[in-house]
């Protein structure tokens, strides 16, 4: 072989050689982090393993036809803050406020001067105030509180209420709805809502009401100001899994922020009864469903005081474990209980 094929072999060689380095360093390459997060994510088992504790169920409850329910946890420091709504006669509904230790987040006691908020002297809000959803605001460490208001006919809408730590104490941002019933398919509702904070973005996702079946919707807030909420303009995102238990309806769905997901818990009907489902996004687009969907259910027991309907599936941290505080139904009334699992 003489000297000049004996090059050309050579250039050939380290040829092949550079391109193959070029395009391994061109290949997107997998992110050394991956698995780690992986591992953090909260698994679709954890969210299908709650059980309803033994002893204290419902937590709140009224006399029928009274209903104790819409209710929502927030904790701060060794205190469990709960905010639920008392439905009296004519579907009049006023907010009530309650505490318990997080040690044990069944032993309630009331606030003395429940109710804590009644529907306001003319306004959207004038004949109910219910569905209280609370959380802390970094930006001005304040706490507010995303809430149904309605008159005696619908629309349901979303008002605002500000506070400074007394969660007996609230006060109404403005006198109009933050989320407005100004769309096809919240004709009859933008109400039912739910956060989670990240950075300086509130996410709220809440429930449409039209004629149609509802349907669940997203939108967002600076906290800088919790008031200017912009509605996605994908809405309505979410319309159920596409199964038979969710096919006529998806409602009253509670956010859960994990570490590489936000988890998404609802109401989905079959046209009859309301059971709990579970979907987990990162973008508002996309939604992978449990695959051991319906998570939680009525109890077979026709004595239960759960045995119709379940909704309102609001998870929260409390010690060593998630709790789920929820509304169940027997008859026409619903009440507010607790379940749990351990945390992995």
């Amino acid at each position: 072989m003489n000297r000049s094929m004996r090059l050309v072999i050579l250039i050939g060689i380290l040829t092949i050689a550079v391109f193959r380095t070029s395009t391994a360093f061109c290949r997107p390459q997998p992110d050394p982090g991956d698995e780690a997060k992986a591992q953090d994510a909260i698994s679709f088992d954890v969210f299908a393993s709650f059980k309803r504790i033994r002893k204290g169920n419902p937590v709140f409850y009224c006399e029928p036809p009274e209903w104790a329910a819409a209710a929502h946890a927030i904790v701060a420091g060794d205190t469990i803050h709960y905010l639920w709504a008392r439905r009296k006669k004519d579907n009049y509904w006023m907010l009530m406020h309650s505490t318990a230790p997080v040690s044990d987040p069944a032993t309630i006691k009331h606030d003395p001067r429940n109710p804590v908020l009644l529907p306001s002297k003319e306004g959207f809000d004038d004949f109910a105030t219910e569905y209280p959803f609370p959380f802390w605001n970094p930006a001005d460490r304040r706490f507010y509180v995303y809430y149904l208001g309605r008159q005696k006919r619908v629309p349901k809408q979303t008002g605002l209420l500000v506070g400074d730590g007394d969660f007996g104490r609230w006060t109404r941002v403005r006198p109009t709805p933050v989320i407005a019933a100004d769309t096809e398919h919240e004709r009859k509702g933008s109400s039912h809502p739910s956060v989670a904070v990240v950075g300086d973005t509130i996410h709220i996702i809440y429930t449409g009401e039209s004629a149609a079946p509802p349907v669940i919707c997203h939108a967002t807030a600076p906290t800088s100001d919790p008031a200017i909420v912009t509605k996605d303009p994908a809405n309505p995102i979410f319309k159920g899994t596409g199964q038979t238990w969710d096919s006529s309806g998806v409602r009253e769905a509670e956010i859960f922020k994990g570490p590489r997901y936000f988890h998404i818990l609802y109401g989905g009907s079959d046209g009859k009864v309301w059971r709990i489902g579970h979907v987990r996004t990162r973008d508002f687009r996309n939604f992978e469903p449990n695959p051991h969907n319906p998570i939680f259910t009525p109890p077979a027991d026709r004595d239960a005081w759960d045995c119709d309907g379940i909704l309102t599936p609001q998870v929260f941290e409390a010690g060593d474990f998630y709790y789920m505080l929820y509304a169940g139904k027997k008859g026409k009334e619903w009440q507010t209980g607790l379940a749990k699992t351990r945390k992995p």
